[in-house]
């Protein structure tokens, strides 16, 4: 099925090539080209608007392979299969047990599914099923795994390590605030597999530390927000590099206008799955709008973060998540700020504060809307209302996750309620509306609120355990040996070292 996808996709991404030359449309089903493309989509500032509504999807000219209900009806490797065992992942999701099949053997696919719905090992089975037994050279990956965010990178990496471990093959990671030095010699020395934000990714391949001339396997994942955040030339830059007959998966929550360009450029009769509508609620999710007084907000917030059990809340911006930390902090609650103004060793370490529960209460900017997974977190807070459905669908995807039920309340003041009305509208949401005040019985109904200590608390990393030092460098610590002691170590016989 594949033997004619060379030269349809060279023409496509090589334009003007004759190896591309006289090649029809990339879809039989009529899927109108649109002009303009993403122009304007690579602008600095506040992210582009996105463009509403769905694509008309294209029509898979050969039919797809029937879906699976068990890992060990796909044709993997042995090891792959022992590591899904050992990780106590037995039965597919859908959008494994639909797709896997098709990627196992090559064909693109066009996935959508909300975080949570088992999309990273959805592809990342098949990308490594299909890479084993290969080696890469040094700076030229053999798949790709391109990602909207450092923490989406982070858990794409988590998730696949233990079964790229089991195929013997090697993982790098390719972020912006991280140690770039690391990340190339970790190219250098040879990596099979990328999973790479676009920016990070650019970079080195600008400084010719990475090729992609060799990758054959290409994964976007959460399409919709690397369109959203403007990363859209960056992505086509890069996908015009891989090679050109190679496989493509897509995999986005939403399939609106703002991908339409990537699958009709990118994908080759792909295989279309939908886990759910994009707009569509959990059924496990239960959605609330509390009207609030201006004035009883912030209490009203306070309250819901000193309930028992974990939260996370968003708010517009960092200097309000800052505030907002602080302040309860002071009332005693072990809250923590998450935003892009945090290092990405911040980051990294908040978020592990947040899982293992030293911390209770994430303040997250939008940041956090995406590529974060937390067992168990049953309540997300919009303290400040999200400004469009999508963001709303993303922030309420932190709970509820893979079967697991939970609540997402939304906090909005009198001038906020129309706009909220059409937003829940847009989304498809129907939500429970209540008026509530600080510590009345119906807030903590519904969120657990209660009153804070108000003694306050400071949030301090673990401590390492330091390893024991020997019993001979005990003692005078600090204490530097002399300048002609070190001329006399370093005169001795070369056999003492092995001594």
């Amino acid at each position: 099925m594949n033997r004619t996808r060379t030269n349809d996709r060279f023409s496509r991404t090589r334009v003007g090539s004759a190896a591309g030359s006289g090649k029809g449309s990339r879809f039989r089903s009529g899927t109108p080209r649109r002009s303009g493309g993403p122009s304007g989509s690579g602008r600095s500032g506040r992210r582009p608007a996105a463009v509403q509504g769905e694509f008309r999807l294209p029509e898979t000219i050969t039919p797809a392979l029937a879906a699976v209900g068990a890992f060990a009806d796909l044709d993997m490797p042995r090891p792959l299969l022992a590591a899904l065992e050992a990780e106590g992942v037995s039965v597919p999701f859908p959008i494994q047990g639909a797709t896997l099949p098709n990627t196992l053997v090559g064909r693109d696919v066009l996935g959508r599914g909300r975080t949570g719905s088992g999309k990273t090992l959805a592809f990342g089975l098949a990308m490594l099923a299909r890479t084993a037994g290969q080696r890469s050279e040094p700076r030229q990956p053999l798949a790709l795994v391109l990602v909207p965010t450092r923490e989406l990178a982070q858990q794409v990496t988590d998730a696949l390590t233990p079964y790229a471990r089991a195929v013997k093959l090697r993982l790098a990671t390719v972020v912006g605030g991280m140690s770039i030095g690391r990340q190339v010699n970790a190219l250098r020395s040879g990596a099979e597999v990328v999973v790479a934000t676009p920016g990070r990714l650019k970079d080195l391949i600008d400084r010719g530390d990475c090729r992609l001339n060799q990758v054959g396997i290409t994964v976007l994942d959460e399409a919709d927000q690397m369109a959203d955040m403007g990363f859209m030339p960056q992505v086509t830059a890069l996908l015009d590099q891989v090679r050109p007959e190679g496989q493509r998966m897509l995999f986005s929550a939403t399939l609106d206008r703002n991908i339409d360009l990537l699958v009709r450029r990118y994908l080759t009769d792909p295989v279309v799955h939908s886990v759910d509508p994009s707009a569509g609620a959990v059924t496990t999710m239960e959605h609330h709008v509390l009207h609030v007084h201006g004035a009883d907000k912030h209490a009203a917030t306070t309250e819901i973060a000193a309930r028992d059990g974990r939260v996370l809340l968003f708010l517009d911006t960092k200097h309000a998540v800052d505030r907002l930390t602080r302040d309860l902090l002071a009332s005693g609650v072990r809250a923590a700020a998450l935003h892009g103004g945090k290092s990405q060793p911040q980051r990294t370490r908040t978020l592990s504060q947040f899982k293992t529960g030293h911390v209770t209460v994430l303040v997250a900017t939008n940041v956090a809307a995406r590529g974060i997974h937390i067992d168990n977190l049953d309540l997300v807070v919009n303290v400040d209302p999200p400004s469009d459905p999508k963001d709303y669908l993303h922030r309420g995807g932190r709970t509820a996750r893979a079967g697991e039920s939970g609540s997402v309340v939304t906090l909005v003041t009198p001038n906020q309620r129309r706009d909220m009305a059409r937003l829940m509208a847009a989304a498809g949401i129907t939500p429970q509306t209540t008026q509530v005040r600080s510590g009345e019985a119906e807030l903590q109904r519904i969120t657990g609120a209660q009153a804070p200590s108000g003694v306050p608390v400071t949030i301090t990393a673990p401590v390492a355990e330091r390893p024991q030092r020997s019993g001979a460098s005990r003692g005078r610590r600090g204490r530097r040996p002399s300048q002609a002691t070190r001329r006399s170590a370093r005169r001795q016989p070369a056999v003492n070292a092995a001594a």
